[in-house]
């Protein structure tokens, strides 16, 4: 099976005929008009669905499966998880990226001294904050601003070179 990027996941149900409210997990909205299939992940169990309607209703999406006409049936799908396969994902402007994309990359500094792996992304409002953490040292967590003017990112090499602001490290 493919890899595949969560993109909603169901909190409720909708309506008698087996409708699932799902809280958008994606930047974008507009999305839902051209899903024709989605994966439902619970637990370990994951199954595909034709998507036979969906629409935003208020901050939330509505969407009916192939399979799932009554509310009985959505119910058993509180919880699961709405994806795609990686390769459905919307495409991003160049310099900006998934969060799976740098959760794991290999961090240097820009004299290649090697820090760690990102292990998190904080997301604070004003810019992300990369979590790095080096299990060798075990020094505890870097935390490192994703700015342009720090951070360089190559996703072919899988690593990302900083050059620190004086008194980060």
């Amino acid at each position: 099976m493919a890899e595949l990027a969560a993109i909603g996941k169901v909190i409720n149900t909708h309506g008698v005929k087996g409708g699932l409210k799902v809280l958008p997990l994606s930047d974008f909205p507009e999305r839902l008009k051209a899903l024709k299939h989605v994966f439902l992940e619970l637990g370990a169990n994951v199954k595909e669905y034709e998507v036979t309607d969906a629409f935003v209703h208020g901050r939330f999406w509505v969407l009916f499966l192939s399979g799932i006409d009554a509310c009985d049936s959505a119910e058993g799908l509180i919880g699961a998880l709405i994806s795609i396969p990686l390769s459905e994902r919307m495409p991003l402007p160049t310099d900006f990226y998934y969060l799976d994309q740098i959760i794991g990359l290999e961090v240097y500094t820009v004299n290649s001294v090697y820090l760690g792996r990102v292990r998190e992304v904080l997301q604070t409002g004003s810019n992300d904050v990369y979590v790095v953490k080096n299990e060798k040292v075990g020094k505890g967590e870097i935390l490192i601003p994703a700015l342009k003017s720090v951070v360089q990112i190559d996703l072919l090499l899988g690593r990302m070179v900083v050059d620190p602001p004086e008194g980060l490290l």
